[in-house]
């Protein structure tokens, strides 16, 4: 007997479901269209000139004007039309940001949170002027109304990488560290050579700078100030001394 091929039925099930889903899809589509038109055109989500459109947090140091001059291109406009990436970018180009981040506040804000640098160290430049330097290695301007009792560094200079300041920085922290209470009596510290530390101090009321080395400093400093009366009479107009050898002090 011969066999009976039944005809195909035409799948309306898939095909309603598929049709079905395709509506979905598109009105979610058309939905996610009207209400993005809607954030970027309604007044209600626009920034409003001034301050009160950027909240700010964490920030001491840094220039608030500065900061806010970030957004000025967006005030006036829907806060979902603020390109945050960039916006988080500029924000970090500024001396004492360290971080930041940016969110929005619902309807028309923006909460910019800063984490600031902290400087470690007065910086005397070669050109006379004093910056801020913090353990990276990034200068920092000094911030109007505020005094920090820091030590003074020398051997920076714009030139060297913020690697290479942040070492001298490191060295600087370490020598500063070592001496404990004995640091008080030092006004400078130069880190153009990290093998060779060089610090300036006040001995009878006469500056002296002294030959650190890149060891020992505690010890070396004690010993300087123990023998300085007895050195002081013997080489009166002396004002630099090698302190690199343990067991003696040379004038120079």
């Amino acid at each position: 007997m011969p066999k009976v091929v039944k005809p195909k039925r035409f799948p309306w099930r898939t095909a309603f479901t598929l049709a079905a889903w395709g509506i979905v899809a598109g009105s979610t589509a058309y939905a996610a269209k009207r209400v993005q038109q809607f954030v970027l055109a309604d007044k209600h989500f626009s920034l409003n000139a001034g301050a009160a459109s950027i909240k700010l947090e964490g920030v001491k140091y840094a220039s608030k004007a500065r900061l806010l001059q970030m957004f000025s291109s967006d005030l006036g406009y829907s806060s979902f039309r603020t390109p945050m990436a960039e916006r988080r970018r500029r924000l970090l180009a500024i001396d004492w940001v360290e971080d930041a981040s940016i969110s929005r506040l619902w309807p028309n804000r923006l909460l910019v949170r800063v984490t600031e640098r902290k400087p470690v160290a007065f910086v005397n430049m070669p050109n006379g002027q004093y910056l801020l330097i913090d353990a990276a290695g990034v200068f920092l301007s000094a911030p109007p109304k505020f005094r920090f009792n820091l030590p003074v560094l020398s051997g920076i200079t714009e030139e060297q990488t913020e690697a290479e300041r942040s070492a001298r920085v490191g060295a600087m922290s370490s020598m500063v560290t070592e001496l404990g209470a004995q640091a008080a009596i030092i006004s400078e510290i130069n880190t153009a050579s990290l093998q060779d530390l060089r610090v300036t101090t006040q001995m009878d009321h006469h500056a002296v700078e002294l030959w650190m080395g890149d060891r020992n400093f505690a010890s070396r400093l004690a010993n300087f100030t123990l023998h300085y009366p007895e050195i002081a009479r013997t080489s009166p107009a002396a004002t630099v001394f090698d302190l690199r050898l343990d067991d003696r002090i040379t004038t120079k």
